[in-house]
């Protein structure tokens, strides 16, 4: 795959970095990054993917754009309160870069159809607001084999987190379900630019994965206070005995 004159215009910027060139960049053009959740998070994740260049692009999502998002799911627009997420996104999506081939679900991601969902992407972004579908996600990506950048956001905190089955531990492994849980219906308090963080850093985990440099953050949780602007990192352990990845 050569690139045309107007891709090497539009990707210039990172053609010069020694860790992309044209090799990588024709790599990212050929990769498939499946972003589940089109709000806060796979708001910004899904944009800069966009922008960098990943060739397909999947959006799941069964929600519909609601005024109380645009706060912070940069994606929607308020002329489209009450259109379906994932197409609302693929409008801005295809807009910022039409060569990106967008590919819609609207439906919700469940054990039912996880697998399905998952199979064909290279690389899968959690852009998750509840934690029993992160689980039904983990559990997909583990089966398959497929790494999985996982994130999360309340106020001004985050996280985000790399899963590579067989080489780390996976969700499960680190948040094991618990009862009391908030249930999903119960909003949650999000400052505006808090995704933003934490989405931008699961598209740049998710890129570093796609070009095969850096050190992913797999064993590691990597913690974001948007009140004192810092960042702390946690090393997690994989679990023998998880029933999800290990022998349990």
């Amino acid at each position: 795959m050569l690139l045309t004159p107007e891709q090497r215009e539009r990707y210039h910027r990172q053609l010069i970095l020694p860790e992309v060139g044209e090799d990588g960049q024709e790599r990212l053009l050929s990769s498939r990054v499946l972003v589940v959740g089109a709000g806060g998070l796979g708001s910004a994740a899904a944009f800069y993917l966009a922008a960098g260049g990943v060739g397909t692009l999947g959006i799941v999502d069964d929600g519909f754009v609601e005024l109380s998002n645009l706060q912070r799911q940069i994606l929607h627009t308020t002329g489209r309160v009450g259109m379906a997420k994932a197409e609302s996104a693929r409008l801005t999506l295809t807009s910022l870069n039409p060569e990106v081939q967008v590919l819609t679900y609207t439906c919700r991601l469940g054990e039912d159809n996880a697998l399905e969902l998952v199979s064909s992407f290279d690389v899968v972004v959690s852009a998750l607001d509840n934690m029993e579908t992160r689980f039904v996600l983990n559990a997909a990506c583990v089966r398959l084999g497929k790494p999985l950048v996982e994130g999360g956001v309340e106020g001004f905190i985050g996280r985000v987190m790399t899963i590579i089955p067989g080489e780390g531990p996976c969700f499960r492994c680190v948040f094991a379900p618990r009862s009391g849980a908030r249930p999903e219906a119960e909003a949650f308090p999000v400052f505006a630019t808090t995704p933003g963080v934490i989405g931008v850093l699961q598209a740049q985990e998710a890129f570093k994965l796609l070009l095969g440099k850096g050190t992913p953050l797999v064993g590691r949780i990597l913690f974001y206070d948007g009140l004192t602007g810092s960042f702390c990192e946690q090393k997690v352990n994989r679990v023998s005995t998880c029933p999800c990845c290990g022998g349990g």
